[in-house]
């Protein structure tokens, strides 16, 4: 029998040992050019037009169903979603990533004072960007997540620049950015004087993204940028109950803001904005459960899918989800300051259309108002609800009686039958009856 050369039996081993990297397509090269309209970003040489969320989660393929083509993350380190399968997912639905290295915050007790420290997580990151560098759904590098967040030390961009530099040396095909609450001439200043590595800045804006086009005018700042969260209005910024509860917009109130903040701020920064990522593609619990998510712990959809397919296909779905006409507690609504008495019994009624006249089924129910501090998007623990309160909670109209004197919420959902949902809730105090 005739020997087999020991190089060819190498080969084959190496061959045989193939990762998926191996068989992976070269990087995309990104870049942001300036043109007499203004800048443009491109991608593999070709203007690329962002329609995008923030998600955490893998959903890529509903979420390129409905027209979505670019997501951004908030760390490469998560526990619950391995950020390689989320590039990997990412590229088989042809969706690209923003990728977050997860600087940080001086606000968590990260001192940019202590340079072995600030050394350690640069050469963390190194090792992220060798890992991640060459994949062809990366679009850019986002560097750390509203670090100006409760931050006093401006050192902190000096770190944020050694970490663009650093990319920059690795990574010649992808840009860097660094995102920051809301729009802060001082941040801004911070950012432009101590990390001039930084390839553009990144907004985060809520209610404040309404002032967006008049801030940007005002300080004469005349640079690319991304909006890389917006949607929602905040918690932070809502109209609040007598007791302090914040109010919060039913999901199409929420739709009504999402229409307006794109006609009449989004679409008029052309030339500047060179992509946006609306918030959240998932769903979490920050102060509700509904507030920022775009669909509901068990996976519906919520009015605020559709918009965005609206928005990023020019047309509505084909099945919309209901739309909140009102909820009420005692005939009253949200904003009213809802007060009622330990011991009685009283009216709620949540009323919803169907585009398509769908069947629907409703469901109620009461946690106490979270006490929650947290601020920034940080983790928060989810609320229980309570039991026994509610006479029906699987009606239109139910009727609610509390023993116990306190800060409580009234949640409704109405969901059709092709997996959509509209919600709405109320704060509402309960106060000891008088004479008990």
């Amino acid at each position: 029998m005739k020997k087999i050369p020991e190089f060819v039996i190498l080969a084959c081993a190496l061959a045989a040992c193939s990762t998926t990297d191996d068989l992976m397509p070269a990087p995309v090269k990104v870049e942001i050019v300036k043109t007499n309209s203004g800048y443009q970003l491109l991608r593999g040489g070709e203007p690329y037009e962002i329609k995008g969320a923030g998600m955490g989660i893998e959903d890529l393929a509903r979420f390129a169903a409905h027209g979505g083509n670019s997501i951004r993350n908030w760390t490469t380190t998560g526990e619950y979603q391995d950020a390689r399968e989320l590039l990997d997912a990412a590229h088989a639905h042809d969706v690209s990533v923003a990728l977050c290295l997860p600087m940080e915050a001086e606000r968590h007790g990260f001192d940019y004072d202590d340079p072995e420290a600030v050394a350690a997580q640069l050469e963390s990151f190194r090792d992220e960007v060798i890992r991640y560098r060459d994949h062809p759904a990366l679009l850019v590098w986002i560097i750390g997540n509203e670090l100006n967040h409760s931050y006093s030390n401006p050192k902190v961009y000096d770190a944020v620049n050694d970490v663009a530099k650093m990319i920059h040396e690795l990574d010649s095909n992808h840009p860097t950015t660094t995102t920051v609450a809301d729009y802060r001439k001082k941040v801004i200043s911070d950012i432009q004087t101590r990390a001039p590595e930084i390839d553009f800045i990144s907004f985060q804006l809520y209610g404040s993204l309404f002032s967006l086009s008049d801030e940007v005018a005002e300080t004469h700042f005349d640079e690319p940028f991304m909006v890389t969260e917006w949607g929602a209005l905040g918690h932070w910024e809502m109209e609040k109950t007598s007791w302090g509860a914040p109010t919060e917009t039913t999901s199409s109130e929420r739709v009504d803001v999402i229409l307006r903040g794109h006609r009449d701020i989004l679409s008029t920064l052309d030339g500047q904005l060179i992509g946006s990522y609306v918030f959240l593609w998932g769903q979490k619990q920050e102060r509700t459960p509904t507030w920022y998510g775009m669909f509901t712990e068990s996976g519906e959809e919520t009015e605020i899918v559709d918009a965005m397919h609206y928005l990023w296909n020019g047309n509505w779905p084909k099945n919309r989800a209901p739309r909140v006409k009102s909820l009420t507690l005692d005939g009253k609504r949200a904003k009213q300051s809802v007060i009622i008495s330990t011991g009685e019994t009283y009216d709620a009624a949540f009323e919803v259309i169907d585009h398509e006249h769908d069947p629907l089924r409703y469901r109620w129910e009461v946690k106490p108002e979270s006490d929650a501090t947290e601020e920034g998007g940080d983790r928060e623990a989810s609320i229980p609800s309570l039991d026994g309160l509610l006479s029906d909670t699987a009606s239109a109209t139910t009727t609610i009686s509390v023993s116990v004197p306190g800060k409580y919420r009234l949640f409704a959902y109405a969901y059709d039958d092709q997996g959509n949902v509209a919600y709405a809730n109320i704060p509402f105090l309960v106060a000891a009856a008088s004479g008990r």
